[in-house]
């Protein structure tokens, strides 16, 4: 089995890498070799025993080409430009969200047609792909109105997957994922940053300033789930997924103020005061068109799981991270 996993440097990459190596199997096969690309890595990657990390860009075609090649079974398409950054960068966005999905297509179609067998990718989309006038609830039959960049460019990102898949050039799936938290690590440019940062900064003693009032809903989901989800989401086989090729996962709905009376009832009064809020205009427009209460009765059915609770979420977060409280 040889893995390749864009994104492979960044926290779900990374995160994702550990955990295949460390069950060295992925469908039933023995990993004999993954490969990672990312423009950085974090400390501790010349560790990860069969594991080659490749420094470069997904939106260069010799880049991917070298590392897409003839044999890669598995594909764990990851790398993006995040929403907040995407939405400020246009040509950002689309360079490496769009571009970086066109050629990796490309080059999985390329190495097919050379008489290899056609590989499995999962794609990671977004909730991003939702905006505008929504229902108080969405499910399966809504559709998708990405009301920024990012969330085109990954609703993009998912047509291409499927029209690949039919044609039998690939077998993918595309998971559209919720707000992941807690990302340990420091803040990134996505516009759901605040999430994390509300947790992660108040758990190590910083003030975290939260942009959106405590009112503003988020459809969450844990890093642990997400790993679990994009590992199963490969190990189901082509007829679980029939022509639609792809899923809402399943999350929690939580409120800023639910989030912070977790981390109240978690590590204590004096932890939960380090939030505090100081709008931004900027990141309320962008958090204001996501949708926050799903129906996803065809994951559950597939066998994806979200959280128990936020209070779950936070306290796998204290683990992982070996926090005294």
């Amino acid at each position: 089995m040889k893995i390749l996993i864009t994104g492979g440097g960044g926290f779900l990459g990374f995160r994702l890498a550990r955990a295949l190596l460390a069950r060295g199997t992925l469908g039933g096969r023995e990993i004999s070799s993954m490969t990672l690309l990312d423009g950085a890595f974090p400390p501790g990657v010349e560790n990860l025993k069969t594991a080659t990390a490749v420094t470069g860009d997904v939106s260069d075609a010799a880049t991917v080409a070298t590392v897409c090649t003839p044999g890669t079974d598995a594909v764990f398409h990851l790398a993006a430009v995040v929403s907040g950054a995407a939405e400020a960068d246009f040509e950002l966005g689309m360079r490496v969200n769009l571009k970086g999905m066109e050629l990796l297509l490309a080059q999985l179609r390329r190495v097919a047609a050379g008489g290899a067998r056609p590989a499995r990718l999962v794609f990671t989309s977004s909730i991003a792909a939702f905006g505008g006038d929504l229902p108080a609830v969405l499910d399966d039959a809504t559709i998708a109105n990405p009301q920024t960049s990012y969330g085109a460019q990954k609703v993009i990102g998912e047509v291409l997957v499927s029209d690949y898949t039919r044609k039998g050039f690939l077998d993918g799936r595309s998971l559209r994922l919720p707000t992941v938290v807690v990302r340990a690590g420091k803040p990134n440019a996505a516009a759901s940053s605040f999430a994390s940062a509300i947790i992660r900064e108040p758990l190590h003693g910083v003030v975290s300033e939260c942009p959106v009032g405590p009112e503003t809903g988020i459809w969450l989901l844990s890093p642990g789930r997400v790993v679990d989800a994009l590992i199963h989401a490969w190990e189901l086989p082509p007829q679980a997924w029939g022509a639609q090729r792809w899923l809402n996962l399943p999350g929690i709905t939580a409120t800023v103020a639910r989030m912070v009376e977790a981390l109240r009832r978690v590590a204590g009064d004096a932890v939960a005061r380090r939030v505090v809020y100081k709008a931004d205009a900027r990141i309320q427009a962008i958090v204001k068109t996501w949708p926050v209460n799903f129906r996803t009765p065809r994951a559950l059915a597939m066998g994806f799981r979200p959280d128990a609770d936020v209070e779950s979420v936070i306290r796998a977060y204290v683990a992982d991270e070996n926090i005294k409280i």
